[in-house]
């Protein structure tokens, strides 16, 4: 289908990938908790938008040169783990009863937020540089054309993806606004994870 493999298995790997717990799950739970349904959704979109920038870089090449040159690969490393880390001790150290200054900052910080996360995802440029090549038919590729269908496809499963989790996780927020100690007990063990991650990022090899 214009280019692509195995279309099928494409999309079920992309589904598989969205569904492991990672950083980008972490942000959509959170803006969702804090945002309501708009910061869910523009946290989406965030996440929709850092794919899309990784996966055209990794067309240009950008993700072999960046496997070609180490020290630039752990400079985003790096930089993606401190990143991951200042926003998992925020929730760590944040006060039961304190107002987010997420939540004054308006939808537009959950986007750029939830965008910085996937773009300084070293594990995600090398992602997309291994994945896709997996599933180009080298003799019916058809240029841009099937890039473009492979980048459609992307964006429409992790708006779906997105949906999805934003809606379960507004529903639940609603549930918990009745106990706030729990709200702030779970937004710490989410930070905790945040710096679990950023941890597991900086010490990878």
């Amino acid at each position: 289908m214009l280019g692509v493999t195995d279309y099928g298995a494409f999309v079920i790997a992309f589904l598989i990938l969205l569904a492991i717990p990672g950083p980008g799950n972490f942000a959509l739970i959170a803006a969702t908790g804090k945002g309501g349904l708009k910061g869910g959704l523009a946290a989406t979109c965030g996440v929709i938008l850092g794919d899309q920038v990784l996966m055209w870089l990794a067309v240009a090449g950008v993700a072999t040169l960046l496997a070609a040159y180490p020290a630039a690969f752990h400079v985003v490393q790096w930089a993606g783990a401190v990143y991951l880390a200042w926003l998992g001790l925020r929730m760590v150290l944040s006060k039961p009863g304190a107002t987010p200054r997420e939540s004054r900052m308006g939808n537009g910080h959950y986007l750029r937020q939830a965008m910085a996360i996937t773009l300084l995802n070293p594990k995600a440029i090398m992602f997309y540089m291994a994945f896709f090549p997996l599933f180009i038919d080298p003799l019916r590729h058809q240029g841009m054309l099937t890039f473009a269908f492979m980048a459609a496809t992307v964006a429409g499963l992790t708006l779906l993806y997105g949906l999805i989790a934003v809606l379960l996780t507004q529903r639940l927020a609603e549930r918990l606004r009745a106990n706030p100690r729990l709200v702030n007990l779970l937004e710490r063990l989410a930070g905790v994870c945040l710096v679990g991650f950023g941890i597991k990022l900086a010490a990878m090899r």
